[in-house]
Formats: C-alpha cells, sequence, structure tokens
C-alpha cells in the first residue's frame, strides 16, 4: 500500500512538471512518419532516407527541472521498471557523459562514423519486415524478425528522445534506443526479467549509460529466486563477459547486415554463445 501511495504522489509531481514543458509529446507512436519506398544493396530498407530530426521532439530543460525529472524517473523507474517513460527520461537526464563517449568511439569507427553521418532509424517505416520474415533462416534479418514476433514487440514503440539538446548526441540515444532489439537478438537474450537484467550489464559496461547500470544492479533485485540463482552463477559472469570482451555493438550498421549469418556476426564481435533460456 506504501509503494501504491508512492507511486501515485511520484505520477502526479511528474505529471505536473512535464506538462508545465512547452511542447511535451507522451505517445512515440505519433512522431513517426512513414515515407515513400525505396531499395538499397538488396537490404530491406524501405527508406534509407529518413534521418533523425532532433528538433521535432527537443524539450528545453532548466537546471532545477533537469534535477527534478532525473530525480522522480529514477524513483519511478525503480518502484515500475516496465514504464518505458520513466526509463527514457532517466536516460536522457543523466546520461550526456555517457553519451560523448559512446559519440567518440562511434565517430573513430569506419561503421560507426557511416551511422552518424547517414543517421538512418529503424521502424516499420524503414526497415521490410516481411522480407526479413523471408530471408534465409539463421540470417540476422530472419533472426531479428523472428525474435519481434516471438516476443509481440514492434520497432515502433521506442520513444522519441526529448531533453538531449545535442542533435548528435541525441541521434545516438536515439540509435541506442532503436537498436535495443538489435542487441537482444544478436545477444540472444529474451525479453523477460532475467534477459532484460543481462542485456542491461552488457550495455552498461560498453556505454556507461546510467539507466542501464542502474537497470542492471536494480533489476536482478526483481528476478525470483530460482532466476536469481540462474542469474549469479550463469547469466551475470557471461554478461560482464562479453560487455568486456566484445566490440562496441553500437558500431554496427545492422540494417547493412541482415543477410550475415549470425553466428558469423557474433564470432565477429567476440560475442561469447548465449547461455540456453
Amino acid at each position: 500500500m506504501l509503494v501504491s501511495h508512492a507511486e501515485i504522489s511520484l505520477e502526479i509531481i511528474l505529471r505536473y512538471h512535464l506538462r508545465s514543458l512547452k511542447g511535451y509529446r507522451h505517445a512515440a507512436s505519433s512522431q513517426l512518419r512513414a515515407s515513400t519506398d525505396s531499395q538499397n544493396n538488396n537490404f530491406s530498407e524501405k527508406n534509407t532516407e529518413e534521418k533523425y530530426k532532433p528538433s521535432e521532439s527537443y524539450i528545453s530543460l532548466s537546471t532545477l527541472q533537469r534535477g527534478i525529472l532525473s530525480i522522480g524517473s529514477a524513483i519511478a523507474a525503480l518502484l515500475d521498471p516496465t514504464r518505458a517513460d520513466m526509463v527514457a527520461i532517466l536516460g536522457e537526464t543523466t546520461g550526456t557523459k555517457a553519451l560523448l563517449g559512446m559519440h567518440e568511439r562511434m565517430s573513430i569507427h569506419p561503421e560507426g562514423s557511416e551511422i552518424l553521418r547517414s543517421q538512418p532509424r529503424i521502424n516499420s517505416s524503414t526497415v521490410d519486415l516481411d522480407k526479413l520474415r523471408s530471408m534465409k533462416e539463421g540470417t540476422l534479418g530472419r533472426e531479428y524478425a523472428n525474435w519481434l514476433d516471438r516476443n509481440g514487440v514492434s520497432p515502433d514503440t521506442r520513444l522519441p528522445v526529448q531533453f538531449v539538446e545535442d542533435p548528435e548526441l541525441a541521434y545516438v540515444m536515439q540509435r541506442y534506443r532503436e537498436a535495443h532489439d538489435l542487441i537482444h537478438t544478436v545477444l540472444g537474450m529474451p525479453t523477460n526479467m532475467l534477459g532484460e537484467v543481462a542485456v542491461k550489464w552488457v550495455e552498461g559496461i560498453q556505454t556507461g549509460l546510467p539507466m542501464c547500470v542502474g537497470g542492471g544492479i536494480f533489476g536482478a533485485a526483481r528476478l525470483r529466486p530460482k532466476q536469481r540463482q540462474k542469474y549469479l552463477s550463469i547469466y551475470l559472469p557471461w554478461a560482464i563477459r562479453v560487455g568486456q570482451n566484445s566490440k562496441f555493438l553500437m558500431n554496427i550498421y545492422y540494417e547493412k547486415r541482415w543477410m550475415q549469418n549470425l553466428e558469423e556476426l557474433r564470432r565477429e564481435l567476440s560475442i561469447e554463445h548465449p547461455p540456453p533460456s
């Protein structure tokens, strides 16, 4: 009951401050725009010209507003990790230093710098999911489509970045969000709590984003006893090794690798074979 009252009180406070921010938009789906079809190098991209437009969603914050949203969203995310809106706000209001580091790592890598130049989007307007479903079993494209279908996930559910002022860093955050499901696929992790915590550890180690580090640490507290035992003995050591030893997953232009065999991609990235789910 106390937790419930805390959640309601926090919700009232956050809603008040979010409403005070001119132009605030809660839903991500309204931000996604359909585009004309085109093909690129035989990969299943419908519209490779759709680029990120940060000015459409950016909201300026004062230092006080940023502090309130950071603290409030952190508490809300801890009380309810399924609150994607609170997790998103937390990531944006606390992740500037990490985003700078991610941008630097991408800018000095051939594939990462191409992503920064092109600023591609990953959603149903840019990716032909039906074509991915028709690809050969074992390819990244087919496995990604299978993962989306198996977990009932859509690439259109990622919230737009709103509180990162620098357009380049805003795109890095947006790219991280839209590539998250692909990282799940490459790591072979499901969307249950055990899989999410493992992925957050890998992402936290690689990106340094506070929300990822916090998700790995505090998300484990919500695991059931049997899951916790499996997590401590298998998943956590695996995630730490992958996070430390694999290549930077943000540097992969996934849309140009749909036809690559997933196991081959894992070997290229030095990703240890995932533990059984």
